[in-house]
């Protein structure tokens, strides 16, 4: 036989397949569901963002003057946890015409609305806010958040036990949700049955014992006896300051944008509930290998849904906590789920940047975040984190790809020739590095390039040259 001198094949420079795209797909088509309509009589798009904009302006005009006044690297949060310090509340009420309390206040709103963004002491502009004079979504999706925090903008009652305090927050969407079939001013009294009916049944379903050897209980503080209604008041009050709802003369009456949250929260229910592939209820790693034979499309909408279903905060741990797994296409799908989650999730994706395993990914999350075109942002990346994402992505693809696939991976490679690119495997150190090469060369139908990948395969494996 006569030996083959393996051919230095030019590799193809194309951008690498969506790891969603990676096992084979199958055809998930489904009805799709037409567009809700809000309630008969919500005033257009359009007219929610004014009054959005009225809402936030004072918050507005803080986060725009910290855009012009605090820079990068400028102080101007006191404690490293978004409030600001004596110093530059004074500074803003000079500046703004308003006391330092009117500026802290709208320093919180604009905070929680995501018109400004706190990294430990810079603050910088949100996306919302530099979308808000034309972008009529980023405005009502800004509200939005606001009317989600409405439990943080008025402090609760400092008499009342933690516990008391979280199952009211938890009753009250019931409580709004029937403000807003009402369609109209409701007593408070009425209000008030409605909650301790709520409380009552939210305090049954934590004592059901379920079959089988329990732990010892656990002593709580006991709420069961607290009077609720001074918690209802605490609530009605800080929905109003958001501009949810007007409050006084014992009714309590939802405000159009306030209608308008509640319904869209209550259709984010709906499109939980009619979950395409049912994994709404499973934790992030199950939904996302319940997502991965799924479609782009198909696997987000399945995201959107699995979201709807739970808070941001938790939801976004969970996704990472699954990308730090062994499965490298459960890492590239959680940051296909956290693309959807959009700007909420930056500050802990960023935080994540410098975990070697999420790094890759990360950067790329915060490029597109940024505005980089998807096409463009794998420029963000060293030519070492680029070649380790390739090799992490190659080893998606032979886990739960075919054999064909993982030869068409081979053309995403930044190197142009197939030995650099062993070389710069071999250099990156990734831990999948052995199995993914031994996989390439046996699904590869040239002998020859093929004998090349297993050699250095080998070498990987005993530590040689």
């Amino acid at each position: 036989m006569t030996s083959r001198i393996p051919r230095d094949s030019r590799l193809r420079l194309v951008r690498p397949r969506p790891l969603a795209a990676a096992p084979s797909a199958v055809n998930q088509r489904r009805p799709r569901r037409p567009a809700p309509r809000p309630p008969e009589g919500t005033p257009a798009p359009a007219e929610l963002a004014r009054m959005a904009r009225r809402g936030l302006a004072d918050a507005a005009r803080v986060a725009h003057w910290a855009d012009g006044a605090l820079g990068p690297g400028r102080d101007g949060t006191g404690d490293g946890n978004g409030t600001l310090s004596e110093e530059t509340a004074a500074r803003a009420a000079g500046d703004l015409g308003l006391t330092a309390a009117q500026v802290r206040a709208d320093w919180d709103t604009a905070r929680l609305a995501g018109l400004v963004e706190v990294h430990g002491d810079d603050a910088r502009p949100g996306w919302r806010l530099r979308a808000w004079d034309r972008d009529d979504s980023a405005v009502l999706r800004g509200w939005v958040a606001l009317f989600d925090a409405w439990s943080l903008a008025v402090p609760e009652p400092a008499d009342r036990e933690p516990a008391a305090v979280a199952e009211v927050v938890s009753a009250m969407p019931q409580v709004l949700s029937f403000l807003q079939l009402s369609a109209g001013p409701v007593p408070v009294e009425q209000l008030l049955d409605l909650l301790e009916q709520r409380v009552t049944e939210l305090r049954t379903e934590r004592c059901e014992i379920p079959y089988g050897p329990q732990p010892e209980p656990v002593e709580e503080p006991e709420a069961a006896d607290a009077p609720l209604a001074p918690l209802l008041d605490w609530a009605l009050r800080a929905l109003a300051s958001v501009g949810a709802l007007t409050y006084g003369d014992g009714q309590a009456t939802l405000t159009p944008l306030g209608s308008w949250a509640v319904w869209v929260k209550l259709e984010q229910i709906c499109v939980a509930a009619q979950s395409p592939a049912g994994n709404i209820e499973v934790a992030a790693e199950e939904m996302l290998r319940g997502c991965a034979q799924l479609r782009p499309n198909a696997a987000r909408a399945e995201y959107r849904a699995w979201l709807a279903a739970r808070p941001v905060g938790s939801a976004v741990t969970e996704l990472l906590g699954a990308a730090r797994g062994d499965d490298a296409l459960l890492r590239g799908l959680a940051f296909e789920a956290l693309r959807v989650v959009g700007a909420p999730a930056e500050p802990d994706v960023r935080s994540v940047a410098d975990e070697p395993t999420l790094r890759p990914y990360a950067l790329l999350w915060l490029a597109e975040h940024d505005g980089i075109d998807p096409e463009d942002a794998h420029e963000v990346l060293t030519r070492e984190e680029a070649t380790w994402l390739w090799v992490d992505t190659a080893a998606a693809v032979a886990d739960h790809g075919e054999a064909p696939m993982l030869v068409r991976h081979l053309e995403s490679a930044l190197q142009p020739t197939v030995p650099r690119l062993l070389d710069e495997v071999r250099a990156v150190g990734h831990p999948r590095t052995v199995q993914v090469l031994v996989a390439l060369a046996a699904a590869h139908p040239d002998p020859a390039l093929a004998k090349a990948v297993r050699r250095a395969a080998f070498q990987v494996h005993t530590g040689g040259s």
